[in-house]
């Protein structure tokens, strides 16, 4: 049997491989989700020299067996080598059965089809994946379970509050001591803050650092301390940072983009938000990293200096910083070189775990303390609802990130994409998969247009006569319809193959089987 949520989708009372579910409501200031905390057990430890011999060994000495659970962060991104490296040990020794918990997957970790269908893996929970393994799972269910999406925060909140039991956190480290007191900060592979990986280590049963930097202990400034870890080994190398940056960070120079990002600025100088020390996130796409660069010429017109930007950190945010329009970058994950360096040398770029980011159970996540967002989506329906998750053919492409998280907790929400992305309307009747729900989006800004929540009357008030092209967001689907036709809608088989959680835990939407046509 079906209930419809909040965000207007059904979604199954029980869902084989996953439970009974708790459909998403919208209750404004109140978390659906009722939790507890289970207690912990901690062992007495005594040494003097954490490092082992291999990853092999360190499996052996945390006694992975089947069944169990483990977890990877992914600020390496699509340069990341620990997954595949320890997945590779775990396979050979010949144990089954396991759930993976990575704060996300890149096109890089392929080598995970082959250990679900030898079923070496039985789940994954994740903000998102790419690639070939996308594409198994959404074409030919080959998991069987349903991968469990959570946003940077909903990970967080899963995590903390035991709901996620991570058995072995193993986590990769640019620098490293023989005690396992960790940092992403300096090394051939620094990649900055380690801000997912904080969580799983302060929680996990075991912890493995792996690094391709020993340093001599103490190891200064780190991450993590030797406190929560229980051994480290040194490979060869953790990944290759020159592809942390990937498309979805590049500093945009097409024209669309660029226009949207005026429009965006141009909303944010006009909307009663952009006051002394406001805070502000931007998302990785194009448009939305270009606003800042247009933002800053209206700060600098009226004088206003801004607080605090969060979330990722790209090169973009950290000029914003240097140049003296901000105050402090909060990191929870460094998006390129540029950055990284920052984190390292700038006093004033500090990093934080992903609970602090963007936890809705913790006492004070900075997601709930924003003033202004600017996010990209794949899709936006009439009723504002948001998809970046799945492609417009329901295939799995993309992850929920901090999204949902920073669109519940921001003052001023923001999404940008074009009206059509080649011959696809993106302002469409429903979006394919809800990510997003339109009562926590704001405005959508289109090349062709922009569209304000009927919701937000003092938005409406304020923009009138701005000298921006207002327009209704039936209005915009009906342009881009007529620029490309009706939207191709998949067709779906009956299984499930991706839950998508909201932050607190409820269910948003379900992902199912695609039917190639």
């Amino acid at each position: 049997m079906n209930v419809v949520n909040d965000a207007g989708r059904y979604i199954p009372k029980y869902i084989e491989g996953y439970g009974h579910t708790i459909p998403y409501c919208n209750k404004h200031n109140e978390i659906c989700v009722v939790m507890e905390k289970t207690d912990k057990k901690f062992n007495y430890v005594k040494t003097e020299n954490k490092i082992l011999s291999s990853i092999k060994e360190a499996i052996e000495k945390c006694n992975l067996k089947d069944g169990m659970t483990i977890s990877f962060h992914h600020h390496l991104r699509d340069g990341d080598y620990i997954i595949n490296m320890v997945m590779k040990e775990i396979s050979e020794i010949g144990i089954k059965d396991i759930t993976i918990v990575p704060s996300s997957l890149q096109k890089i970790h392929e080598p995970l089809i082959e250990y679900i269908k030898n079923g070496v893996v039985s789940g994954i929970h994740t903000s998102g994946m790419r690639g070939n393994l996308a594409k198994e799972i959404s074409f030919n269910n080959i998991l069987k379970k349903p991968v469990i999406f959570q946003s940077h925060g909903g990970r967080a909140r899963s995590i903390e509050l035991d709901q996620t039991k991570i058995d072995v956190a193993f986590i990769g480290a640019s620098a490293c001591d023989k005690m396992g007191n960790m940092s992403g900060r300096i090394g051939k592979s620094a990649f900055g803050s380690m801000g997912y990986a904080m969580v799983d280590a302060k929680n996990a049963d075991k912890v493995v650092a792996l690094t391709d930097n020993l340093v001599e202990y103490p190891l200064r400034n780190p991450s993590i301390d030797q406190t929560y870890v229980d051994y480290v080994v040194v490979v060869d190398e953790i990944g290759d940072v020159d592809k942390i940056a990937t498309g979805s960070t590049r500093v945009t120079q097409n024209p669309k983009e660029l226009l949207m990002a005026q429009y965006a600025a141009s909303i944010i100088n006009n909307s009663g938000f952009m006051k002394e020390g406001f805070s502000f996130q931007a998302g990785s796409g194009g448009a939305s990293l270009a606003v800042i660069r247009f933002l800053k010429e209206y700060m600098k017109e009226k004088g206003i200096k801004g607080g605090v930007i969060s979330g990722g950190i790209t090169s973009v945010l950290v000029e914003s910083l240097e140049e003296g329009y901000f105050t402090a970058l909060l990191d929870a994950q460094t998006f390129d070189a540029k950055a990284a360096d920052s984190f390292n040398r700038n006093k004033n770029h500090t990093e934080m775990s992903a609970s602090m980011y963007a936890n809705p159970y913790s006492k004070g996540c900075v997601a709930n303390m924003l003033d202004i967002m600017v996010l990209s989506a794949t899709e936006v329906d009439i009723n504002f609802n948001v998809n970046v998750l799945t492609g417009s053919d329901g295939v799995i492409m993309g992850a929920q990130g901090g999204h949902p998280d920073t669109a519940d907790g921001a003052k001023l929400r923001i999404v940008t994409t074009p009206l059509v992305r080649k011959d696809i309307p993106i302002v469409r009747e429903s979006v394919t998969t809800v990510v997003t729900p339109g009562c926590n989006v704001d405005i959508v800004v289109t090349d062709k247009g922009i569209a304000i929540n009927p919701l937000r009357t003092d938005l409406l008030e304020r923009l009138r006569n701005k000298n921006l092209p207002l327009k209704d967001i039936n209005e915009l689907k009906e342009e881009a319809e007529a620029i490309t036709g009706k939207p191709v809608i998949p067709k779906f088989g009956d299984e499930i193959v991706g839950i998508v959680e909201a932050r607190d835990g409820s269910v948003m939407d379900v992902v199912r089987r695609v039917i190639k046509v």
